[in-house]
């Protein structure tokens, strides 16, 4: 005589069941669950895999019942405070804490939260430009950018935030405000940190208006 089981219990003897099943790779059919468990009826087992998808515990795909995919773990991009002339980007001294990447990593050039760094912003030469005093900008490290690209550059002891023109033998680093002038550089000179590919920031910091 089949011990009569509470429905909690038979569901997560199905789960199990279909878990292992599937971490071995193979998906079960309904009627192997109904034999592995003993149900009197095949609508038994569509039941209990009918709740397990509701509950979020097992996925309904094409291919059939599988696990739900799991995210995959965040990412972590390093905010640099004041980066200095002769020293490693990502040098321990410079590094003020860390940020989770929000980019898509699927993208070409984004496969690694290891390429990137963060980069808060100082000074108001970028703001027609949408880039404010105390905004965080994402950076792909890259020595190598087109014109128009809004690039971090090293000048002296200094990260600056501008967008780059090329012009021949020369390079110009252009801000996004009247009140500054564009630095012109050679180009076997101009030293780039990286693009910048994101921008964020925080409503609820305080700016002075100007």
């Amino acid at each position: 005589m089949q011990t009569r089981r509470k429905r909690g219990e038979a569901r997560e003897q199905v789960f199990e069941f279909v878990r292992r099943r599937l971490l071995e790779g193979e998906s079960p059919t309904v009627r192997e669950v109904q034999q592995a468990l003993g149900f009197s009826a095949v609508q038994s087992a569509q039941q209990h895999l009918e709740s397990l998808v509701g509950e979020g515990k097992l996925a309904r795909t094409e291919r059939g019942i599988e696990l739900p995919q799991m995210p995959a773990p965040a990412q972590l991009v390093p905010l640099l405070g004041r980066v200095q002339a002769g020293a490693p980007v990502l040098a321990a001294e410079n590094i003020e804490g860390y940020l989770p990447a929000s980019i898509d990593a699927s993208l070409p050039g984004r496969k690694r939260a290891g390429q990137l760094f963060a980069l808060r912003v100082r000074g108001q030469s970028m703001k027609l430009a949408g880039i404010l005093e105390g905004d965080v900008v994402i950076v792909r490290r890259q020595q190598r950018c087109e014109s128009g690209d809004v690039v971090v550059a090293l000048l002296g002891d200094e990260a600056t935030v501008k967008t780059l023109r090329l012009r021949g033998t020369k390079a110009e680093l252009l801000p996004a405000n009247p009140d500054f002038a564009p630095i012109q550089v050679r180009l076997g000179e101009l030293v780039l940190l990286g693009k910048v590919i994101e921008l964020r920031r925080d409503l609820e910091q305080p700016r002075a208006l100007k």
